[in-house]
This record gives structure tokens, C-alpha cells and sequence, in this order.
């Protein structure tokens, strides 16, 4: 496949970013794909989140890979091939690798090329004997892997709640593409949030510290930096809703007050209550998961759920 230098990525990232931006806000429901919630500002208040009393997603998952390492290894195989799709920082990661029986190639995929750069060098320090292979890629988009890989047994590896982030027709095709890379035979392992009472879906999205808000402000002042933007920051606040229609809380930025707005050298209007959706976080029941995966080409074969129940770690089948 071919490989872009870190000139190129940048360029064509902030081309994106300001493509989606303009776009998104000449919608009449003024929205921002949430991957560009994560700049480094971004991605530092987030791993503030994770670590929340009210954001229980990291910590019920990290119990279920804590307790169920061992089980999920003998899921993928011994001499596997791990997929790790938006790596990271692949910190969970460590504690499957750990429990795997011989892997022979663990694969991060990330479009964050500096990032995914010093997590493949952490775990090459960490485990010397694996070979790590990094690819800078879009996991929302179509991607090759390379054609001389080891063979081997195959496992997508998708921890995280960030299938929520993916509307219906968006988690299908996602889910087919893990099928082609693990070649129609091998297995994934999916993070997903589970239903649960609003009270507490909601408090993880709306943190009495107002880190969350923090986060989600935070893209106004991106806009402002990198795309020449004006937003007043003190006039927008944050806000996380539940739909029902499609079973998720989303997270909004709501203007205090009619306004015009210059992004890119474009205006933009604003009524007072006027949102721009910048993230949904879709919640699921096992069943209506399984008929999703269903849909990818996957059966559902393991459910490691935490004590609690509020969020499942899902072993899945490729089907022929």
C-alpha cells in the first residue's frame, strides 16, 4: 500500500478538517464528525474522562479484559494476528497481548501517524518478541492491508465504546471491512456500551467537573486556531441529550444567542438554542447487536459483560 510522509498526512488532515467543518455547518442541523473532537488538547482532556467517577465505560471495560484476558486469548488462537482498529494509545491492548498464546503480529491502525508511532514503539519495548507493524489509515474508510502478511489465524480487535460513534449503515460496512482483513475465517473482539438507565448515560456525558464540556468546547476554540473562526467560546455551552429513536446520547453545542459566525472566511448563522451535533454515542442491547453483526457478515459467539452490566466486550465469528 502506499505510504504518505508526515507533510502529507498533515496536509490532507487539516484539509479534511476544514472540509468537514464548512460542510457541517451549512447543514440545517449543523453538525462535526467526532473524530475531530480529538486534537491534543482533545485527546488530553478525554483521557481526563476516562478517568471520571461519572464515565464508567473505561473502567467496566478494563475490569471485563482484567478478569477475561485469558478466555479472549483462546477466542483468537494461539500464532494469531492482531487488528487493532484507532489504536491509540493501545493501552488496553497490553493486557490482551499479555494473555495471548504466541502471537505472531500485532497490527495498530490509526490515522493519528504520531501517535501510532510511539505506541508501536512502546509495544515493541514491551513485548520484543512480537513483531509490530503500524498503518496509518482511516478505519471509516476502505483500506488495503499490506499483501505479504504472516499467515495465521486473524482477530479485529475494537475495544472502546467507539462503535456507538457509527450510525447504522456506517457500523455494517465497518464491520464488513473487518471481515475482508480477517479473510472470511477469523474472529474480532468488540467493545459496546450497553443500555441503561438515563441517569446514568446522561452524568457520563455531562460531568459535574465539566471536563466533558471542556472537551466539547474545545473544538470551537480548534475552529478558531487552525480555520481562522470567530466563535465567542463564552457563548456556546454543552450539552448531552438522549435520542430515543436512535439510542444514544448526543452531545451538543447550543448558542446562547442569534449570532453570525465566520469560519474559513465563510458566515455562518446561528438562531439562539441552535445546536451543532457533534458526537452520538449509540447504546445496545446483545440482541439488536447481534443482528448488526449479523448484517457485517458475524455471529455473535462470546458476551464478557462487566458485574455491573454496563458494558460488554463481544467475541464475534466471522460467517462463510
Amino acid at each position: 500500500m502506499m505510504m504518505l510522509d508526515g507533510f502529507e498526512l498533515q496536509t490532507r488532515w487539516d484539509e479534511a478538517f476544514r472540509a468537514a467543518v464548512v460542510a457541517g455547518l451549512s447543514r440545517a442541523q449543523k453538525s462535526i464528525p467526532c473524530c475531530w473532537l480529538y486534537d491534543e488538547r482533545g485527546s488530553e482532556l478525554f483521557n481526563e474522562i476516562t478517568r471520571l467517577e461519572e464515565y464508567y465505560p473505561t473502567r467496566a471495560e478494563t475490569e471485563i479484559l482484567l478478569r477475561w484476558a485469558g478466555e479472549m486469548a483462546c477466542f483468537c488462537g494461539e500464532d494469531v494476528l492482531l487488528f487493532e482498529y484507532g489504536a491509540g494509545a493501545g493501552i488496553k491492548t497490553e493486557i490482551l497481548i499479555e494473555a495471548l498464546d504466541r502471537p505472531r503480529l500485532y497490527v495498530p491502525i490509526d490515522i493519528a501517524g504520531d501517535v501510532l508511532a510511539q505506541t508501536a514503539s512502546r509495544i515493541r519495548d514491551r513485548f520484543p518478541g512480537l513483531e509490530t507493524l503500524p498503518i496509518v489509515a482511516d478505519f471509516n474508510r476502505d483500506f488495503e492491508l499490506p499483501a505479504d502478511l504472516p499467515p495465521g489465524p486473524r482477530t479485529a480487535f475494537f475495544p472502546g465504546s467507539t462503535i456507538g460513534n457509527l450510525n447504522r449503515s456506517e457500523t455494517i460496512a465497518f464491520l464488513s471491512r473487518l471481515h475482508g482483513h480477517v479473510e472470511g475465517r477469523g474472529t474480532a473482539i468488540v467493545g459496546v456500551d450497553l443500555k441503561k438507565d438515563l441517569g446514568t448515560l446522561l452524568t457520563a456525558y455531562d460531568d459535574g467537573a465539566g471536563v466533558t464540556a471542556a472537551f466539547n468546547l474545545n473544538l470551537l476554540a480548534r475552529i478558531n486556531r487552525e480555520l481562522d473562526g470567530d466563535f465567542p467560546l463564552d457563548r456556546f455551552v454543552h450539552q448531552a441529550r438522549w435520542n430515543e429513536t436512535e439510542s444514544a446520547v448526543e452531545m451538543h453545542l447550543v448558542s446562547l444567542d442569534g449570532r453570525v459566525v465566520s469560519v474559513c472566511g465563510q458566515q455562518f448563522a446561528f438562531r439562539e438554542g441552535e445546536t451543532i451535533h457533534t458526537e452520538s454515542s449509540r447504546k445496545y442491547a446483545l440482541d439488536s447487536f447481534h443482528s448488526l453483526a449479523k448484517t457485517g457478515g458475524w455471529r455473535l459467539s462470546r458476551a464478557w459483560l462487566d458485574e455491573e452490566d454496563r458494558f460488554a466486550v463481544l467475541g464475534l465469528e466471522a460467517s462463510p
